[in-house]
């Protein structure tokens, strides 16, 4: 099983916990977690992250499609079922609308189709107004975990070594 990660994992490392310029080696493990078959994302965050005009967005443009996953045939029928469970959950229109229409939805599927994990900062909710990646994956039966957790599970280090 392997991981995707939404764009909010990208966005907030380099942010906060793990800038591209004093943490390489978080953005490293995440090369070499790909390399190996685990770390991914899908094509539709990629762009969402590119569309950024930074660092990060430089640094997603140099992964190419082996990294930020295309659509592919096993993902149709799953994209239907997301849709028709968000379409079916009591959301605000403009909420099943927008979560039709960004990533979310599109990563949800993607892992339902794959068998893979959900990596978001997003946490489940009761509102009607947003549709929630967690709420989606719990209710679709996908697994969903922060990036915390995934780096724990995967013991991921990332250790200073020894000075001059």
């Amino acid at each position: 099983m392997a991981y995707l990660l939404d764009a909010n994992v990208f966005i907030q490392a380099k942010n906060l916990h793990y800038g591209l310029d004093f943490c390489p080696a978080f953005w490293d493990w995440l090369l070499v977690g790909n390399r190996a078959g685990l770390v991914f994302s899908i094509e539709r965050v990629g762009d969402e992250i590119q569309a950024g005009a930074d660092d990060l967005s430089i640094w997603a443009g140099q992964r190419g499609s082996g990294f930020f996953l295309a659509p592919d045939a096993a993902m149709v029928p799953a994209l239907g079922r997301v849709s028709s469970w968000a379409a079916g959950q009591g959301y605000d229109p403009a909420a099943v609308n927008t979560f039709l229409q960004v990533a979310d939805c599109y990563l949800v599927a993607f892992a339902l189709a794959h068998a893979h994990t959900v990596v978001t900062h997003e946490v489940p909710a009761a509102s009607t107004k947003r549709i929630k990646i967690p709420n989606a994956c719990i209710s679709l039966g996908v697994r969903c975990i922060t990036p915390f957790e995934m780096l724990r599970i995967e013991r991921a280090r990332f250790v200073l070594g020894r000075g001059p």
